[in-house]
């Protein structure tokens, strides 16, 4: 599955969730994963479990119907000032068997996060 939260652009509020999207879906092309769902959550809450996609992201892995979830970045899970949540978040998804991945280039060398 590919996470979107991005913040909104002043002139086109789209445009970051939309690059973060088509950045996910070629991540995942030249890497032969196939993207079942696009998840997307308002930027701003830095608390994961405060929103509704990542409740999604979650029921998915829960569910066993995720083998990877992939995002832009780690702050895209959770800011930096919030690491923990980011830390505790990853962590839930590996105990599922789920990887997290990077879409960013200098971050997508990286096949799996590291917590």
């Amino acid at each position: 599955m590919l996470y979107v939260c991005a913040a909104r652009g002043v002139h086109d509020p789209t445009l970051s969730a939309d690059r973060a999207e088509t950045e996910g879906r070629a991540y995942a092309a030249v890497r032969g994963l196939r993207i079942a769902e696009v998840i997307r959550d308002p930027y701003g809450e830095p608390d994961p479990l405060r929103r509704t996609g990542w409740w999604r992201v979650r029921a998915l892995a829960e569910a066993g119907t995720a083998a990877t979830v992939i995002v832009r970045w780690p702050a895209v899970i959770a800011p930096d000032s919030a690491v923990d949540l980011r830390h505790r978040e990853v962590r839930w998804l590996q105990d599922r068997g789920v990887q997290v991945c990077y879409s960013w280039a200098p971050l997508a060398a990286q096949r799996a996060s590291r917590v």
